[in-house]
């Protein structure tokens, strides 16, 4: 039970971070999301993934690994975005932040 806990738990935090750089690319902007938030998810997770390994532990092995990679292609995407991507003035969408966060 403990595995599988630790399964489901690896399965949602991938799931969530996936999803929130998959919006990013999809709306083509990167306004308000630091790089830094990248940088310091790809080292925390690359110190961890090699705590876990030390420490043989599959779950965490897996998941620091995978959030390792996830990290890497946030800060790519980041860093095209903010290099080409709109900004939300050049937006033709002219929805406000509030009316864009309520549609999420």
């Amino acid at each position: 039970m403990t595995e599988i806990i630790g399964w489901v738990s690896s399965i949602i935090l991938f799931l969530t971070v996936s999803r929130q750089i998959y919006k990013q690319w999809q709306t083509g902007t990167s306004e308000g999301v630091s790089i830094w938030l990248f940088a310091g998810q790809i080292g925390a997770s690359l110190g961890f993934a090699i705590y876990s390994w030390l420490l043989w532990n599959p779950v965490f092995i897996f998941t620091n690994t995978l959030m390792v990679l996830n990290g890497i292609v946030g800060f790519i995407i980041s860093l095209y975005l903010k290099k080409y991507g709109t900004s939300e003035t050049d937006s033709p969408d002219k929805k406000s932040k509030t009316e864009k966060a309520a549609s999420i």
